[in-house]
């Protein structure tokens, strides 16, 4: 056996290079797109008008309609129009986009009083945060006592598992009626996307307990709130550990539809206004920098948990 198929077979950098080919899958896909010409490129570019009147240089039209006036134009002798294959103006190349996520962090924004790239993520970011907290702070507490109590989880949980099937988005208006048109209702949208989630997925984690453990604990004289600090929550830390981590992510999701309600700000703001100039390239830069700091973020977590929980790294593996 070779020693480069030891080095792919071990299974740390297995998984490695597969994380890295999940990623530049994609990428090569939009790079064949972007810069080979046959595969796609739809529209013409206009390099030169000709004698067409309503051609501009640096006009995007379908190829059709770029072959009909080019034949119309040769038939009445006039000047022949020319350009390149393009695709179409919302899906800029890969290098385009680099240029853009560059720029947006060096180059002060075009709009006057507009604020940077870095600012408007930054506000975003403070959104996500408070958002998760608050919904943390109720619903961690309320998952784990309707999670160890039956009467409790019977009492609670039906009326939660109706509201979670109400989209979030839904409670905008009233929102900003009850907490103005700023942060408010931006932060309570994300608490309502993450709350009925968090109780329901952290009782049915609670409920996975050994039944052996609480049993022990019971015997041994543990009732109440003594039974959940020191035998229910140490017993379920891992796993709740986990649950905030997907859960965290279900609240960035929540993020470009909470951020419109209200005054428009952070990175939706600056989203929707480069594609209101057509500035796709910014767009696409954005987007994927909220995909950077939420898969950043999330590796950091998961990284953390095999610091602080490592008596439970076997099981995830397994």
């Amino acid at each position: 056996m070779s020693a480069l198929t030891l080095w792919l077979n071990a299974p740390q950098r297995r998984r490695a290079l597969l994380t890295v080919g999940s990623f530049l899958l994609p990428i090569l896909v939009w790079c064949l797109v972007s810069y080979l010409p046959f595969v796609w490129h739809p529209q013409v570019l206009i390099d030169e008008p000709g004698g067409v009147d309503y051609f501009q240089t640096g006009m995007r039209v379908d190829r059709s309609d770029f072959a009909d006036q080019l034949a119309d134009m040769a038939q009445q002798g006039l000047p022949l129009p020319s350009g390149s294959p393009a695709n179409p103006i919302y899906l800029p190349a890969p290098h385009e986009v680099a240029k853009a996520f560059y720029s947006g962090f060096t180059s002060p924004p075009e709009q006057k009083n507009a604020p940077w790239l870095h600012e408007s993520l930054w506000h975003s970011i403070q959104i996500i945060f408070w958002g998760f907290v608050i919904s943390s702070i109720v619903g961690v507490p309320l998952g784990i006592l309707a999670g160890s109590y039956a009467s409790l989880g019977r009492l609670s949980e039906p009326f939660i598992e109706f509201f979670r099937y109400l989209p979030a988005p839904a409670f905008g208006a009233l929102a900003v009626a009850v907490l103005g048109i700023y942060d408010g209702p931006k932060i309570a949208i994300i608490v309502i996307g993450t709350f009925f989630q968090q109780v329901l997925i952290i009782a049915n984690t609670t409920r996975k307990l050994e039944a052996t453990l609480i049993e022990a604990a019971r015997t041994l004289g543990s009732r109440g709130w003594r039974l959940i600090a020191r035998v229910v929550v140490p017993g379920i830390l891992p796993n709740l550990y986990q649950d905030q981590r997907i859960l965290l992510g279900w609240a960035w999701t929540y993020l470009i539809v909470a951020e419109l309600i209200g005054t428009s700000s952070g990175i939706t703001w600056y989203i929707t206004q480069q594609a209101r100039y057509q500035h796709f390239d910014n767009v696409y830069a954005a987007i994927i920098i909220i995909g950077i700091i939420g898969f950043g973020s999330d590796l950091l977590l998961a990284r953390l948990g095999r610091k602080l929980f490592p008596w439970n790294t076997g099981r995830e593996k397994g």
